[in-house]
Order: C-alpha cells, then structure tokens, then sequence
C-alpha cells in the first residue's frame, strides 16, 4: 500500500463491504508513501497515527500517484490505483476549487504556511491543493472555508446556476483593450457567444447561439422563423466572452459586420461536417448564418502585476 497527502484512506467493514470509517491522509512517515499514517478521520475531526490493516485501502487524489522521476508506483490495494500513463509531468493544472481557495487565501494577504495553520492541515497539502487538481474530503473543505472566512459552497462553486461576475474586484485591476489578432483568437476558440438584433415588435434582443468561425467568418445554425434570424440583411452586432469568477477576471470580443443567410450547399456542407457541436436549443435548426466582421473589438480584465 502506497499514499501521498491528501488521498483517502477508507476502512471496511469485513463482513458487508460497506465503508465503516474514512479519512484524510494528512502525514506520511515514509517517503515511498508506505504506512504508518497520520490520518484525519472524517467523523471526529481528530488527527491518529494509522497501521492499515486488511480491511483498509487508499483512494488516490487524481494525478497524484507519482514519484519523483514521473513513474508510478505499484499499489497493492483493491481499489484506487492509477493508470501507468498517469498525467504527464510539467506545469500544475489547478482544479477549480484550488484555484478558488488560493485567489480567495491571496485576496486576505495570507500565507500559505497560515492558512494551512488555521485549517489545521499540512502546508504541503494545501500546496498540491491549490496546484493541481483534487476533491478535498467534506471535512478539509469546511475547515478551509472556515479559515478564508467563507462558505465550502462557494469553494466548491456555489452559486453556479447565478450569473457569473458576482466574485469581489481585484484589488488592482488591469482593463486593457485587445489588438485584432487577440480578438480573433478568442473568437476562434468557438462555443456560445450572443448575437443583438431586432424583434419583430422593434425591440432590440440579445440571443445566445452556437457559433463557429471559417475564414474569420462568423456562423450560427438557427431556423428560418427564429429571433436569432433576424440579424439576416443588417449589420449584426455579436459578442463572446469568458468570466473567470474564481479570479475576478475575464475577456470580452464585439465583432460587427453584415450578416446573411448561408446559400451556397457546399459551404453549408462544410459548415455542417465542421460544426463542434449541434445547437443547444434542439429542434430542426439547418439555415446558416454568416456575419463578416467589419469591425472587431475586445477588451480583458486582468490583475495589474499580471
């Protein structure tokens, strides 16, 4: 049996299979992650030196399970073991709770060495936390929570069925506007962005669509009948944006230019077999719709020591 801090180790009950007791594996006292460990149980909050007997196994955080050279290590446990081509080595990836507890941890001035002491964890987990990703237990997170003064939702992503932008400003924000090529890019990246039109009352309207980009050419399947079609034979106004609530950050790109109706069977061909995914909304959806930028604009939000 092998661990590194952070995984779970679960006990079992022999006779039914059923889990009887968890917790946090918090210290290790080898370096190759053999047992003995130091281990917070998630019922009791309490901190108790482990045997693992053979009723115990170890759930491994997800991407963890590496040594120092980048190998995996043999796991004789029952369950929990990891894929000889785990992750490759090379820049942290943060998961979102991570990336959340450290912009919130940076956002209060603390020290990564404080916060794990008011959570009463391991600074070294607390690192690995914030660097890649992980599933904190229950437990972990409430103390987390506690320590930053906030909630385990909102570390957890509470909240993410509300519009986003709701995090605090940055302290020191950075608006700058974006040269063309920055725009493009970001356009290019495709998903859901929103085209402005008229309805049929008059009333300006705002339509999420999914879009592609050809050619610098913007494009959305939609049905004849439809509210995102009456962009067709005006100058259209279509936006996309990213909002990293996380860190209080984010991009926006404007493109306008003249949209029409896609007539040309081999560029709908194209357009089809091309398409990243089908519209969101369902329903027979087959006319195109293009929009040639004329103008293209774009603005980003940043931290000004960024």
């Amino acid at each position: 049996m092998r661990a590194h801090l952070g995984d779970q180790l679960v006990i079992e009950s022999t006779t039914s299979g059923a889990t009887r007791r968890d917790g946090e594996i918090v210290g290790l006292h080898h370096e190759d992650g053999t047992p003995p460990y130091d281990v917070r149980w998630s019922d009791t909050d309490e901190v108790t030196l482990v045997f693992p007997g053979p009723d115990a196994h170890v759930n491994h955080v997800e991407g963890r399970l590496r040594t120092a050279h980048g190998a995996a290590p043999p796991d004789t446990g029952a369950t929990g073991t990891v894929s000889p081509g785990g992750p490759p080595a090379g820049a942290p990836d943060p998961g979102d709770i991570g990336r959340r507890v450290a912009a919130e941890r940076r956002r209060q001035g603390l020290s990564r060495e404080e916060t794990a002491r008011r959570a009463r964890m391991s600074p070294g987990y607390l690192s690995y936390l914030e660097e890649r990703p992980a599933d904190p237990s229950t437990a972990a997170l409430i103390r987390l929570a506690d320590a930053l003064g906030t909630t385990a939702a909102v570390l957890r992503g509470g909240g993410a069925d509300l519009p986003p932008g709701r995090g605090h400003a940055l302290l020191r924000p950075l608006l700058r506007d974006l040269a063309p090529d920055e725009c493009r890019a970001l356009l290019s990246s495709h998903g859901v962005g929103r085209v402005a039109v008229s309805g049929p009352d008059g009333r300006p309207a705002i339509v999420p669509v999914n879009y592609e980009v050809v050619d610098d050419t913007i494009a959305f399947r939609t049905a004849p009948d439809s509210l995102p079609a009456a962009a067709v034979g005006t100058e259209a106004a279509f936006e996309v944006d990213h909002v990293d609530d996380a860190l209080s950050q984010g991009w926006s790109v404007l493109a306008v230019g003249p949209a029409s109706v896609v007539t040309d069977p081999g560029v709908v061909r194209a357009l089809t077999e091309r398409a990243h995914t089908t519209p969101w909304a369902g329903g027979a959806r087959e006319m195109w719709v293009s929009i040639r930028p004329t103008r293209l604009t774009g603005r980003r939000i940043t931290a000004a020591e960024q």
